[in-house]
């Protein structure tokens, strides 16, 4: 029996894939790329001959991620060796992407992580800035 959850989750890396594609990039999806080696995977990969991004994608219909703490340490153990930036990509029902540094997120009691969609919109890193096609400025910045 398919699972919703995880059919919404794979719907959501391929949006991810088309993303990348039509900003430029060459892009792979790792599907199931947790279970499906025993070596660190991402969901995917992209670069566009400049940048290298490897991505561990989650989505919610909560006002929070989750993250597995494994599954961060994998993303950067990845990303050190194939010598791309980590990013934790999160999308909300009816919001945007956002994409963080595993680094810049709130480490739970179990050693997990956790995004908040009050901080995704806030100080996430949006598609546009993740592929350098715009920079963000905050209001805190501004002179």
């Amino acid at each position: 029996m398919p699972n919703p959850r995880s059919d919404k989750g794979s719907s959501r890396e391929r949006e991810l894939v088309d993303m990348f594609w039509d900003a430029g990039f060459g892009v792979v999806r790792a599907p199931a790329s947790g279970s499906a080696t025993e070596r660190p995977l991402p969901d995917l990969v992209a670069a566009d001959g400049e940048r290298t991004i490897a991505v561990e994608a989650k989505s919610s219909g909560d006002d929070s991620v989750y993250i597995e703490g494994r599954e961060a340490e994998e993303l950067i153990e990845f990303s050190r060796r194939f010598g791309a930036r980590a990013r934790i990509g999160v999308r909300f029902d009816r919001e945007d992407w956002y994409f963080f540094h595993p680094g810049d997120l709130h480490v739970t009691g179990g050693g997990n992580y956790r995004v908040k969609l009050e901080k995704a919109l806030q100080e996430g890193e949006d598609f546009h800035e993740l592929v350098g096609e715009s920079t963000q400025e905050k209001l805190d910045e501004v002179e």
